[in-house]
């Protein structure tokens, strides 16, 4: 009888496939937030409005939020690697555009170019999903899901530090660097998935969902500037849902859609999409409230006057607790499942809020809350995409996990939007400035618990996949074809 070939080891690019898809996770999280210690320093150095100077982070939300849905689809069919490789490479000249300019514009285009970074966490799960044996795949789609907060929690230290000691376009290089050597790792390093879907790309409705993003978003993210009665931000929540609706009808009647709402109208993906959007919502919060809580100065009775550099230390323990955590997130969603390991994220992120109610006044208990909010962040992040792996075609994977980080996106985006409307209704006058009380940031830590209550029961009610677990029936027989050799033997 002819015994099998022998499985050839894993060579040395099979071996760093995840930890150069996992860098380029954490390396797209660090350029998404290294330019906020940059804000307050920002019209002074390039001579712009405080105003201008606001949409260097509002056009990176705004493009990533639109080319993550489309770079997905556009990875589905016509190669992941392929799009992954040109979504970094755009970070990377972004990166080098900020490193060259001081012009506001020059800077607003650049970061719009970085967002296109977005798309780099669902493609990379895409690719796991592709290559990768199901013993490892969990584990590493549950670490590629991490790395958002993992690079968030690192990205604000190091950027705080190089600008306090060095010129703030040093920052930029260094990201740029970084960003080269990540696009020619991915380009060494990664195979490119035979999994593809065939058709057309559908630019109509790329178009149309790229309108109906840009009047939502640029309608939530200005809503506190403009007045969220004013003409221009209603004028656009309009425009988005006209927009949205026409799209919708559009997407139903295209053969190859660029996203498959039928598929998404499903429970088990759109219950999925439904509590991204809350722990989106309920995991932004923490970083928004705790950077300026623990940064407000002392004779508010509560603020701790820390630097940039401490505050960005002070959400460090939660990036590192991401990394460690990421792992037994995969082993919950092995033993128990996806939606359970959800919906046990959301309790813990809930859990923390309220550690951060009952005391925001020592720092160590800050430190603390905040770090269970990332841990049940790190739990819940981890099992979306899994999720969405498990009740999508193998062929439309990178663009149904691009849906879903586009629902995280929107959430963060309300969130910040929600929370700073706390803020400013909830504050007083110090020293002529209006300073939020400590009042509106527990009101801010109660409304983000309440979500990520929300967040748990939509987990709860997504229908239970056990694809993982071997059924009764299954078990039995296992049982009883091992008794029938023990018998025979």
């Amino acid at each position: 009888m002819d015994q099998p070939a022998p499985i050839s080891p894993p060579g040395p690019r099979d071996r760093l496939t995840i930890p150069v898809l996992a860098s380029g996770g954490i390396l797209m999280a660090v350029m998404q937030t290294v330019v906020v210690p940059l804000l307050p320093d920002l019209p002074r150095l390039t001579g712009a409005s405080a105003a201008a100077v606001s949409w260097t982070v509002t056009a990176t939300l705004l493009s990533g939020a639109v080319l993550t849905p489309v770079l997905g689809r556009a990875g589905d069919m016509y190669g992941k690697r392929r799009v992954l490789i040109a979504a970094l490479a755009l970070m990377t000249v972004g990166s080098v555009m900020c490193a060259l300019s001081s012009d506001i514009g020059v800077l607003i285009t650049a970061r719009a170019l970085q967002g296109a970074a977005a798309s780099v966490v669902p493609l990379s799960i895409s690719i796991l999903r592709d290559e990768l044996p199901p013993e490892r795949r969990g584990s590493a789609v549950a670490l590629m899901s991490s790395t958002v907060g993992i690079g968030a929690a690192l990205g604000l230290p190091l950027a705080a530090l190089v600008v306090q000691y060095a010129d703030w376009h040093t920052m930029f290089w260094l990201t740029s660097a970084l960003g080269a050597l990540g696009t020619a790792a991915t380009w060494w390093a990664v195979k490119e998935s035979p999994v593809r879907e065939s058709g057309r790309f559908d630019v109509l409705g790329a178009l149309g969902l790229a309108a109906a993003l840009v009047c939502l978003l640029l309608g939530v993210s200005q809503g506190g500037v403009w007045g969220w009665g004013s003409a221009r931000v209603l004028g656009l929540f309009a425009a988005a849902g006209t927009v949205l609706a026409l799209w919708w009808w559009q997407q139903l009647r295209t053969p190859r859609p660029l996203v498959d709402l039928r598929l998404v109208t499903r429970p088990r993906v759109g219950l999925s999409h439904v509590a991204a959007l809350l722990t989106g919502f309920a995991f932004y919060a923490n970083s928004l409230v705790t950077a300026q809580l623990v940064q407000a100065p002392k004779a508010t009775g509560y603020g701790l006057g820390l630097s940039i550099v401490a505050t960005g230390l002070c959400l460090l323990p939660g990036g590192v607790t991401m990394l460690l955590f990421s792992p037994l997130s995969a082993r919950i969603s092995a033993s128990r499942g996806p939606r359970i390991t959800l919906a046990l994220g959301a309790a813990v992120i809930a859990c923390g809020y309220a550690l951060r109610i009952a005391d925001s006044r020592d720092l160590w208990m800050i430190i603390l809350g905040a770090t269970v909010v990332a841990t049940g962040t790190t739990l819940a992040y981890s099992a979306l995409p899994t999720l969405v792996l498990r009740a999508v075609p193998a062929a439309q994977t990178a663009s149904a996990n691009g849906v879903n980080v586009l629902m995280r996106t929107i959430g963060q985006a309300v969130s910040s939007a929600a929370v700073a409307a706390v803020l400013v209704h909830h504050s007083s006058p110090l020293g002529g400035v209006p300073v939020p009380t400590l009042h509106g940031y527990q009101l801010a830590f109660a409304m983000a618990g309440v979500i990520a209550l929300a967040a748990c029961a939509a987990a709860l009610t997504i229908p239970g996949d056990d694809s993982s677990r071997p059924t009764r029936r299954a078990r039995g027989a296992t049982r009883g074809a091992r008794d029938e050799a023990l018998e025979g033997a």
